[in-house]
């Protein structure tokens, strides 16, 4: 049967090869206009390169990496793979425009390249000589391979795939209404961040490889079983983790459904063994308030497990573990297990911050990033129970660290920079740029300055707030001054760079930005991060006028031509601050805000969210902390709102559905209020598509620009 199979796929890949796609044009040099004028916009930013997916070859002499460029007139991205040598310098690119090439992996020996191409028309595996040419594809499945990872010896591998459970469409149910068009459901859940569920669920796969030919596999998660693995929405294929002799496999999955699905955040990790074929849930091994160690007692694993690692040895496993069941944004602990003894150790007890991206790095030490007062930064802890060492230091973010062969290299961005990679010298912790992609861009268009402040709460606390200021800032001049409420709630104001939110643009266009850390946010503490779960109106609301207030009183700022800015619940914060900022705002802008808490919770979908931060359910009188939640919606404020207001919001948002902003609009617009409604009918909770990008930046400014310019 296995020969038969090798065969089919053979002849499939024959097929799948015949035709390649014609290239995208990508042309991303800067204008003699653009570099006269000097000026960062929206176009500029979009001819910028994105890079991504670092990967240490095995011996560390190497560096794989993507680079993603836009065509903005094709509306469309392409993804290529290079190849760095780390001492030379010297960079080769491996793939070229003609279709997308992501998700690089070496092979145990450092002589072959795999990557996922959809060049033969469907998302397949491949391969090609590191050194360059010879690419092969590797193979030639039923459906898109969504992510992959090759065993250490290369003899087997796993891949992911979309599995259809259950039937959710009419015309599969009524089989002889084939044109009706509706889903049927009998549980909640029924979308998920910006799809519908129609009963397909990503499976892992276990099989061989023989000859270098990925031959169908195993589909280990189970052929009825109703949910995904890695977890959706944002299946992250880094949930996946061979041993290092390739006779196990780890991830993450949470093995629930419907109601139970969506009011709890408990997933675990399990490890399959291949030979013979048994699965173990290693987080649900042990009775509560079991004994893990000498000294310490707690529960077993309640919240997310995720991101498994297994030690070089392959006796250990480290994942990040949260206590909390319905918590998404509870402490980030750094657990491991000793798969022999079964003894788990919290790593990160006594270490107030989250800890990710987990790598071992061969001498009894666990290296990860962790958030910092602001800042992300790079970590590590041995396993005899000595302190947390912070190895880096500065304002920047640190993210995408891969090790081997004693090097290390993360990705960087600041608010000034987009991601670059740079090598970490492991002893002093400095950090050396080695990837230039975006030079000439830097070289020709001053950016943005950035100012960082303490600023003292109405509680006494002091809060980081960083001060973006344009790039020929003048401080004998007036300018704007637009406040920036995070989204999350409990995600961090760092020195994140990002192609919605862009700083360093709003700089450039005349804005100062502040953007306050206020309550609710990582890197400063659990205390500090639980404080906004339950109290939405409350303190955070408080810290951001704070922020505003301090800034205000420059002589550089200008009062009479402040605005307030943000998307989800910094859409939120705009919506509440429209009912009780007191004047001190002539413009808002809201990007997929709450504005109506109760409609709110019936149409979102993962409640375990809401039932954290607001308490529970509307319909719960006998929780003072719901009940003060739904008392502060925004919509019960709207006769207060006197101030311009932008909407902006993405049909296919499910999270915080787009009726969200149709209320506020409406509830504007029925006041008499001057407001404006963007919806974009193919985009989510965020702005991808270029041209879609370009309108959302069009708009953000003409709209500040009408009222604070």
């Amino acid at each position: 049967m296995k020969k038969l199979l090798s065969l089919m796929m053979l002849a499939s890949l024959a097929v799948g090869c015949e035709k390649r796609p014609q290239p995208l044009e990508i042309d991303n040099a800067l204008t003699p206009e653009e570099i006269s004028a000097g000026v960062f916009t929206p176009e500029i930013m979009w001819k910028m390169g994105r890079v991504g997916s670092p990967s240490l070859s095995p011996d560390g002499m190497r560096l794989l990496y993507t680079v993603t460029y836009y065509n903005m007139e094709q509306n469309r991205g392409v993804t290529a793979v290079y190849v760095r040598d780390m001492n030379s310098g010297d960079t080769v690119r491996l793939t070229d425009h003609s279709s997308n090439a992501s998700d690089p992996q070496w092979s145990a020996d450092g002589e072959t390249v795999y990557f996922l191409s959809d060049r033969s028309g469907s998302n397949q595996i491949w391969a090609v000589s590191a050194s360059g040419g010879n690419a092969r594809q590797v193979s030639a499945f039923d459906k898109d391979v969504e992510g992959y990872g090759i065993s250490p010896a290369g003899d087997k591998l796993f891949y992911v795939q979309r599995v259809q459970i259950c039937d959710r469409k009419s015309s599969d149910i009524h089989k002889d209404m084939p044109e009706s068009k509706a889903r049927i459901y009998d549980d909640i859940m029924c979308r998920h961040w910006n799809y519908w569920d129609e009963g397909s669920y990503l499976h892992i796969f276990v099989g061989d490889m023989l000859n270098g030919r990925a031959v169908v596999g195993v589909d280990i998660i189970g052929a009825e079983s109703a949910w995904d693995a890695p977890l959706a929405p944002y299946f992250d294929m880094a949930e996946i983790a061979w041993s290092p002799s390739g006779d196990r496999l780890a991830y993450t999955c949470k093995c629930s459904m419907g109601r139970e699905y969506a009011v709890s955040t408990d997933s675990d990790i399990f490890v399959y063994d291949v030979v013979p074929a048994r699965t173990t849930n290693i987080c649900k091994l042990l009775p509560r308030n079991v004994e893990f160690g000498a000294k310490r007692r707690m529960p077993v694993m309640q919240g997310y497990d995720k991101y498994p690692a297994f030690s070089p040895d392959g006796v250990m496993i480290a994942f990040r573990s949260q206590r909390r069941a319905g918590n998404e944004s509870d402490k980030e602990r750094l657990f491991v297990r000793d798969c022999s003894t079964g003894e788990m150790r919290d790593l990160t007890a006594d270490f107030d911050y989250n800890a990710t991206d987990l790598v071992w790095d061969g001498n009894g030490r666990i290296w990860f990033i962790a958030p910092i007062e602001g800042t992300h930064q790079l970590c590590h802890v041995a396993l005899d129970g000595s302190p947390v060492e912070v190895v880096t230091s500065g304002d920047h973010d640190l993210s995408s660290l891969t090790m081997a062969g004693g090097r290390a290299v993360v990705a960087m961005t600041k608010m000034s920079q987009a991601a670059e990679l740079f090598e970490v010298d492991l002893a002093s912790g400095e950090l050396t740029q080695i990837t230039f992609v975006n030079k000439e861009i830097y070289d020709n268009i001053p950016l943005c300055k950035v100012e960082k402040r303490w600023v003292e709460t109405t509680d006494g606390k002091q809060m980081l707030t960083w001060v973006i200021l344009p790039p020929d800032f003048d401080p004998n001049k007036k300018y704007p001054t637009l406040l920036y409420c995070e989204g999350g709630p409990q995600s961090v104001v760092s020195q994140f760079w990002s192609y919605r939110w862009n700083f360093a643009l709003m700089a450039s266009h005349g804005y100062v930005v502040v953007a306050p850390n206020r309550r609710g946010v990582p890197s400063f503490g659990q205390e500090w991060l639980d404080q906004i779960s339950g109290d939405y109106s409350g303190q955070n609301i408080r810290d951001y006028l704070s922020a505003i207030d301090d800034v205000a009183k420059e002589e550089w700022c200008d009062e009479s031509r402040l605005g307030c800015v943000g998307a989800s619940y910094g859409g939120y914060s705009v919506y509440f601050l429209a009912g009780c900022h007191q004047k001190r705002f002539k413009a808002f802008i809201s990007h997929c805000g709450i504005f109506n808490f109760e409609s709110m919770y019936g149409e979102t979908e993962e409640l375990f969210f809401l039932n954290n931060d607001y308490g529970g359910p509307y319909w719960d009188k006998s929780d003072p902390t719901a009940v003060r939640s739904y008392a502060n919606s925004p919509h019960k404020f709207i006769d207060k709102w006197d101030t311009p207001i932008l909407i902006i919001t993405g049909e296919y948002d499910f999270r915080i559905p787009y009726t969200q902003s149709l209320q506020a609009f409406t509830a504007a617009r029925m006041r008499g209020i001057d407001a404006r409604l963007v919806e974009f009918e193919n985009e989510a909770h965020q702005v991808f598509k270029p041209q879609n990008s370009l309108v959302w930046n069009r708009e953000f400014f003409g709209w500040l620009d009408k009222y604070l310019q």
